[in-house]
């Protein structure tokens, strides 16, 4: 691949309000955008840093950055897998190749990534953790979409759930507990979410302790998020869980996550495509990803007060596929 100029630099964007999960709050979404040229295109590609993996956007942006003498020197998408480990600044450089490589080859990435074409997806539409009667309301006010994804942290979460079915009383519902649950609140709580009509729960258990889904039955599908990255991870999951969270901020972009999509799916796993809390350059490449999966969460640009001049179009929950303007 000929010479490639390199940039990376922090962005950050409001939330609509504040959104809050078990581990915090927050009314900034922060991202780093990478740009790549050759000097007549230009792929971006965008990050979210995770302190719950160690890490930063200082320390995202200097890994990116420290790549460019590789990428000056002829590196491209097939070297850079082997050059970082998955997580948020190979994502950000993987999407950006994608990019570069659609503009240069005057063919879109879902061609060149094996699709035919991009169909429209549902996506889920993101509750944030609150007291019971707040969370109601949030679901009151979102009552018309198909999909709900609502955020639990532990004491009260059956009365939470409770107020949101009132709330919402057709919209399927799918909770994340963000690893705040034990084994025994499972037990209790799962068997009363079915009642409630929840479709499935995100990991449960804290990924270090999941061993504990063994033999567990699982009356209430369990879901792997933090405790799936990589086609690595699936080697650990079997008996575990019945779906994965495939994030390109975990698998470190749209190339590994392509292949643990398809590597998931001969493996029996149900899939669900998630986000973290981006704009709509992050959600693009997943769109292709999100194609015939069981479970899609790509609201990021919808809890944003503001998103890229370019963005994705959402016609209530259905999120279109990206114009070229914005990715791919």
């Amino acid at each position: 691949m000929a010479a490639l100029n390199l940039k990376a630099y922090a962005e950050t964007f409001p939330i609509a309000g504040t959104f809050t999960i078990s581990r915090g709050s927050r009314t900034e979404a922060h991202v780093v955008t990478v740009e790549i040229s050759d000097g007549t295109h230009t792929g971006r590609g965008e990050c979210v840093p995770y302190a719950r993996y160690g890490e930063t956007l200082d320390g995202v942006v200097d890994t990116i950055l420290s790549l460019s003498d590789d990428f000056a020197n002829g590196a491209g998408r097939s070297e850079l897998q082997a050059l970082l480990k998955p997580g948020a600044a190979r994502n950000a450089l993987d999407c950006a190749l994608w990019d570069l490589e659609a503009k240069q080859s005057g063919q879109r990435a879902f061609t060149l990534a094996g699709f035919s074409a991009l169909e429209q997806v549902t996506t889920a539409y993101t509750l944030s953790l609150g007291t019971p009667e707040s969370m109601g309301e949030q679901a009151a006010k979102n009552a018309a979409r198909p999909l709900l994804k609502v955020k639990l942290g532990g004491e009260g979460d059956l009365a939470r759930i409770e107020a949101v079915r009132n709330g919402a009383p057709d919209s399927t519902i799918i909770i994340d507990a963000n690893e705040g649950w034990s084994v025994s609140e499972y037990q209790k709580l799962a068997p009363e979410f079915v009642r409630l009509g929840v479709a499935m729960v995100e990991q449960p258990l804290p990924a270090a302790d999941d061993d504990a889904l063994i033999g567990l039955e699982r009356v209430l599908p369990v879901c792997a998020d933090e405790s799936c990255h990589d086609r690595a991870s699936l080697d650990h999951l079997g008996g575990k869980y019945d779906l994965i969270n495939i994030k390109l901020d975990k698998t470190g972009g749209l190339t590994e996550a392509l292949a643990l999509r398809e590597a998931a799916r001969a493996q029996g796993f149900q899939i669900m495509i998630g986000c973290m809390v981006g704009t709509s350059l992050a959600m693009a490449p997943a769109v292709l990803l999100a194609q015939g999966a069981e479970y899609v969460d790509l609201d990021g640009p919808l809890l944003l007060a503001k998103d890229r001049d370019i963005p994705l179009e959402f016609t209530g929950s259905l999120v279109t596929p990206s114009v070229p303007g914005l990715w791919g």
